[in-house]
């Protein structure tokens, strides 16, 4: 009879103590014969951890470059900034610092957010579609009410508006907050659970409620992200100097314009969340280095391109990203190398949050012209096998 397996070591109430962080790791040296030498080396206070991840044993590390120079014509971030990027991708720091380079030399990269959401999507169950339908007016009219106890539960988080769906007997909603310079996510679930309790209470018909009926669609692309936001949606844009791109990448703006052509009809062709190169790279790397919810590249990479070829051949290039969920207090942002990384483009703490959406923006914009331009250049492959293979 096999013995069956064995618990990880935890302290109830003080499982971040590094007595009990050393004895998970002999455990798992012991249960599985890996080594943790690498992983238990760290100089986190343990301490700090909580709230952050459960059953510490280490840490995960990831190698952090610099790009940059990038200069940022925005409306919180303006100047040249310094971009940490953790990745262990060869070649993706490099090619991000020279979009950022000629992004600079073109006079910088104008960002401009739109409207900045984060949102809690409660669904509403009733007798059949006209006992639901006549729930829209009474929320309609009671909107004050439901935002007064939304908000009593957070000192930040303010109820923007309520989006209403009907669809069989179901009403469903997306409650909009402003979360100032936290991503959200628990604020706004704690705040829209308080009200829809409220609701329940009040509301003078039969009536139920679940808290979320998945059409926020956290943690994942969906086209009503890409129209309505989730997070911030913030345009990054560009005019690119035909001689200034011909010298630093040595593609000409005419073929990069055609390619982006080609680019967005295969992007139709297979039905692609984004008509981009590759932002994924660019929020990925700084999203980790900063301390962001990882999982929210999956909404954050639905992008946008729109390219014109101006009559001097100059190419104005934008970029569009809809749902850029980021913070630059709570969460993973106070640990204490994600900090550094923040602190680096002074983005750390409170009154920070739209410049690091800024200058993400204008990142990941730079990543994309360096990436297109090197396959115009035919350089894409060559700079892979230069600088992208580990040979250790």
């Amino acid at each position: 009879m096999t013995n069956p397996p064995k618990s990880i070591p935890r302290i109830a109430g003080n499982n971040f103590q590094p007595e009990i962080i050393k004895e998970r790791q002999d455990f798992i040296e012991r249960e599985t014969g890996a080594s943790m030498t690498h992983t238990s080396h760290m100089s986190i206070d343990p301490a700090t951890l909580s709230g952050n991840v459960e059953n510490p044993i280490g840490v995960t590390q990831i190698p952090l470059g610099l790009a940059g120079p990038l200069k940022v014509n925005g409306e919180h971030a303006q100047g040249h900034f310094y971009v940490p990027m953790a990745t262990t991708e060869g070649t993706l720091v490099a090619s991000y610092s020279r979009g950022m380079r000629l992004l600079t030399a073109a006079g910088g990269v104008k960002t401009t957010i739109v409207e900045r959401y984060m949102q809690r999507a409660p669904v509403f169950h009733f007798d059949d579609a006209r006992a639901a339908r006549d729930f829209r007016d009474w929320l309609t009219a009671n909107f004050e009410k439901v935002k007064e106890i939304a908000e009593s539960t957070t000192s930040v988080g303010k109820l923007s508006h309520i989006e209403q769906y009907g669809v069989a007997k179901m009403w469903y909603t997306r409650f909009n907050y402003t979360t100032g310079d936290a991503a959200g996510q628990n604020m706004c679930g704690k705040a829209t659970q308080a009200a829809c309790k409220w609701i329940e209470q009040v509301y003078p018909h039969k009536m139920r409620f679940t808290l979320s009926g998945s059409i926020e669609t956290e943690k994942k692309h969906s086209a009503i992200n890409s129209l309505h936001s989730r997070g911030a949606r913030v345009i990054a844009e560009a005019v690119l100097p035909h001689d200034l791109v011909k010298q630093m990448t040595r593609a000409d703006t005419r073929d990069m314009h055609r390619a982006r052509q080609v680019s967005t009809t295969g992007a139709l062709l297979v039905g692609s969340s984004n008509n981009c190169v590759h932002p994924a790279n660019g929020v990925a790397s700084i999203f980790i280095a900063t301390g962001q919810d990882e999982a929210n590249v999956a909404e954050a990479i639905t992008g946008i391109t729109y390219v014109e070829l101006l009559e001097n051949n100059d190419l104005y290039w934008s970029l569009t990203l809809p749902s850029l969920i980021v913070a630059t207090y709570g969460g993973g942002t106070g640990l204490a190398t994600q900090r550094e990384a923040l602190e680096i483009m002074d983005c750390f703490g409170t009154g920070k949050v739209e410049k690091l959406i800024e200058i993400i923006a204008g990142s990941v914009l730079a990543g994309e012209i360096s990436l297109a331009s090197a396959v115009i250049s035919d350089e894409w492959v060559s700079s892979h096998d230069k600088h992208g293979r580990n040979r250790t």
